[in-house]
């Protein structure tokens, strides 16, 4: 009896010191632990997604991947997976198994080993969220308490949830979801128990037992987990060995990009920066879809590449990146490493010449293939010597490469051709003319070559792109497009410039009196400063300011009428939008929506809608003081303005018909819209009957041979000295912008006297709208609406149709090649017939009054 009073008051007293201890060890830690009620409200970090309008994903940003998952998404197995290897106790223990700690003690005292840990997923789950994996003993005490308080928080399954969606298991992949994707390529969903096993496998040592960097450890701990999964019946004997004998199949899979378009979604990264903070950012698991489409957006990329291959090539070839050896050749491993050291650059590709025949070179790529560059692919190669001239042309390949120079190549469409990385920079940019939806946008040749976004930061002269919207604002003051201006010299300078400012046509030539549909066509310099002096600088600026312009960029010179104010691409594609619209005001925006990791949508764009309604159909009296500050024009303006953003709870659909659409604001009414739309139809499609001599080509004739639709508008510019050439254009459906330039606002585009290839359009002569920003468009616009049927540009009301003589804009009774029927508002058609007088009527010479004035 004294010996067992003796035991029992030792083992009463080793339990008081026991709780005692525990105790003590509580208060001690009490302080430092965390507040685990946070866990129900947690946000799992995720990656920042960019995705197209069409849900292709465009970027990923952030250092862990993670697809959050509900448990019900995780697959069975793979739930029993983890708990056979982990805590196969999980649903009977409190947050610490005390027999998972007796058993680990036993094994590590019969063994001398940790062969089995004691930690339960519960435990894991607080170690994860709330403590560092130092192997400390202060830690697990803490490791311990925190997990039992989780387990009085919450429940199993909701544990078990946190658990699978926030363990690491390894190459950045955070979850199950991810390490699916990042091991397998494959939805979870979509796994196999050997697969499952592996993944399952990963939380013990997810470096050692990596299956991309360790396959043989990887299948080894695999099969554990199966023997685990096996002896607690998860599984049968015959799935066992299925599982047991495949084979380790994973490899590592990156983001699936579906799109590469950086310059848009680094717009979309920016802005999220800029509105939820750096770390919410990338760690939120947003997923903020643009307006871009995806078919839109490759076709305009593909075009602006191919434009500047055209343009860098018809002026010369710059010659090797390197020469890698002159006499005898290296090993060619050594050339390989050689040229890998080299990235490649969209398609570019670096290669080492190998072999040069008469007509031909054969050239040995980065990936050991030697491919033949035949003589189609060489004979552009003139030596470049200025911008404004070339060599003579190549009679061999030898006269363009030797043996062993280091150069660029990329595919053709069946062959190879030699190649230069272009120092051009071009910007394509296209709206949606019914609510400013940024559908395309390129901002440069490469992302990788330069991050700088020329359709939101370059500033560049606009040229005859403005000649437009200044017409536009004649028609407002009594002009017609059958208003005859004089093309002739302007021998009155403008005193305002400080000097003899005494501008010229390109060509040099002048035709007298011109209709103004012509001198728009045609683009006539003279014409567009006569009618600037007519309407006013006043008058000019202030509507200028109304599509949008920044009126501090518009000079307060005659000079404008020539499009020397400095705008941006994506202020153009807005300003042209309302010749596609009828006379609408658009917001361009780019991000149509924002969800949150689990899909609720928490931003949703309220476009400006194109909408014919009382408030938008009133006259510009009733537009805004300033629209242009509606209008993004830098990158910083993008990020912090891309779209006004709704209530959620508005469910109605985002039409015309909706009542809190925000409808945009009129500009021009839309019977000038119309007419200016139909005079840039002459751009591209000219006038005159060719038959009897008095046909015309509009400066953009070469649109109208490569898209052969007549729903096509359009307006080329170019700057003084080549130094920006633009497109603008559209259809009803689609309005872009295309600029070509240097970055080096120095430099001029140049001249060339010949094409590469003879094709039948020679580009010759200076670089131009037409020629070098044009062939972007007419490529883009012709695959954009391919297979779209035409859209009818019909007249609005208020537009009547009476036939006029060419020669003087009047009226006319003949029904032949000296008359057309022409456009105009009802009650600004002509009232005399050509033949009722000597006296021309319609003439607008350089009075600075108006036609009414004039005549009447």
């Amino acid at each position: 009896m004294k010996w067992l009073k003796r035991i029992l008051i030792a083992v009463f007293s080793l339990a008081l010191l026991g709780i005692i201890a525990i105790a003590g060890a509580y208060f001690y830690v009490l302080p430092d632990l965390p507040d685990v009620t946070t866990l129900k409200t947690v946000k799992l970090q995720t990656p920042l997604k960019i995705y197209s309008s069409d849900g292709k994903l465009i970027s990923q940003f952030g250092e862990k991947r993670r697809i959050p998952l509900q448990l019900s998404d995780v697959p069975k197995p793979l739930l029993q997976a983890f708990i056979a290897t982990e805590d196969s106790r999980f649903y009977e223990h409190n947050g610490v198994d005390p027999i998972g700690v007796l058993r680990a003690a036993l094994v590590m005292i019969t063994t001398g080993q940790k062969r089995q840990g004691a930690s339960t997923i519960t435990m894991q789950v607080a170690r994860n969220f709330f403590l560092t994996r130092d192997k400390k003993f202060i830690r697990k005490i803490k490791e311990i308490f925190i997990a039992l308080h989780i387990e009085q928080l919450l429940t199993k399954d909701e544990i078990l949830e946190l658990y699978v969606n926030r363990i690491y298991l390894g190459q950045r992949a955070y979850g199950v979801g991810a390490a699916a994707q990042v091991y397998y390529g494959k939805d979870v969903q979509d796994l196999t128990l050997a697969e499952m096993a592996v993944i399952a496998g990963l939380p013990k040592a997810p470096s050692t037992v990596n299956p991309i960097t360790s396959p043989e450890r990887a299948m080894a701990r695999r099969n554990v987990v199966l023997r685990r999964m096996l002896d607690v019946g998860y599984i049968t004997q015959n799935e066992y060995q299925t599982a047991a004998a495949a084979p380790i199949t994973a490899k590592y899979h990156g983001a699936e990009i579906d799109l590469y378009a950086p310059y848009i979604s680094e717009m979309a990264r920016d802005y999220m920066v800029q509105k939820y903070g750096e770390e919410e950012a990338y760690t939120g698991g947003y997923n903020v879809y643009t307006t871009i489409n995806s078919d839109l957006q490759q076709k305009a990329q593909k075009a602006l590449r191919n434009n500047v291959y055209a343009y860098d090539e018809r002026h010369g070839y710059r010659g090797p990146v390197a020469v890698l050896w002159t006499n005898t050749p290296p090993p060619q491993s050594e050339i390989l490493d050689t040229l890998r050291k080299t990235d490649p650059l969209q398609e570019l590709q670096p290669a080492a010449v190998v072999k040069v025949e008469d007509k031909q070179a054969d050239v040995l790529l980065a990936n050991g293939h030697t491919v033949t560059i035949p003589w189609q692919g060489l004979n552009w190669a003139r030596s470049f010597i200025t911008d404004r001239r070339q060599g003579a042309a190549p009679k061999s390949a030898a006269d363009v490469v030797k043996i062993g120079e280091q150069i660029w190549v990329r595919p053709m469409a069946d062959s190879w051709q030699l190649s230069q990385v272009p120092q051009v920079a071009s910007a394509m940019v296209s709206l949606d003319p019914h609510d400013g939806a940024i559908r395309t946008l390129v901002g440069g040749f490469s992302f990788t070559q330069s991050q700088y976004n020329r359709v939101v930061q370059a500033k560049r002269q606009l040229g005859s792109n403005i000649k437009p919207f200044l017409y536009a604002t004649a028609l407002e003051k009594g002009y017609t497009l059958a208003t005859l201006i004089n093309n002739a010299p302007i021998n009155k300078p403008d005193l305002s410039q400080g000097i003899a400012w005494r501008p010229k046509n390109s060509p040099d030539v002048y035709g007298g009196p011109t209709r103004l549909r012509v001198g728009l066509a045609q683009s006539v310099n003279v014409m567009a400063v006569r009618t600037l002096r007519y309407i006013g600088l006043d008058a000019a600026i202030d509507k200028l300011s109304q599509f949008g312009f920044d009126p501090s960029d518009l000079n307060r010179n005659e000079s404008l009428a020539l499009g020397s104010p400095s705008v941006t691409p994506l202020q153009v594609v807005t300003a042209f939008s309302s010749f596609a619209n009828g006379g609408l005001l658009l917001e361009p925006y780019f991000i149509e929506r924002v969800e949150d990791a689990y899909g609720k949508t928490v931003e949703r764009a309220e476009p400006t809608l194109a909408c014919d309604t009382p408030a938008s159909t009133t006259e510009t009296e009733s537009l805004a003081a300033s629209p242009a500050a509606a209008t993004v024009t830098t990158l910083e303006q993008a990020a912090d303005h891309p779209m006004p953003v709704t209530d959620i709870g508005n469910n109605l659909p985002y039409t015309c018909e909706n009542p809190q659409a925000r409808h945009a604001k009129r500009v021009i009414s839309k019977q000038i819209a119309f007419l200016i739309t139909d005079a840039l139809k002459s751009v591209i499609w000219g006038g005159g009957d060719w038959n009897h001599g008095t046909g015309w080509n509009g400066t953009a004739w070469r649109a109208a041979r490569v898209i052969k639709r007549h729903d096509i508008a359009g307006k080329t510019g170019t700057t003084n000295e080549s130094r920006d050439t633009w497109f603008s254009g559209f259809n009803p459906s689609l309005v872009t912008t295309t600029w070509v330039g240097f970055d080096d606002h120095s430099r001029e585009l140049g001249r060339v006297a010949w094409n590469p290839n003879g094709a039948k359009d020679q580009i010759s002569g200076a670089e131009s709208g037409a020629k070098t920003a044009g062939p972007a468009w007419n490529e883009f616009m012709h695959d954009a609406l391919e297979g779209t049927p035409e859209i009818a540009i019909t007249p609005p009301p208020g537009i009547v149709s009476v036939r006029i003589d060419l020669a003087t804009g009047k009226l006319s009774r003949k029904n032949d090649y000296t008359s057309d029927f022409e456009y105009f508002i009802q009650g600004t058609e002509p009232k005399e017939y050509a033949n009722d007088s000597t006296e021309d009527g319609n003439i607008f010479l350089d009075s600075g009054k108006s036609p009414e004035e004039l005549f009447h």
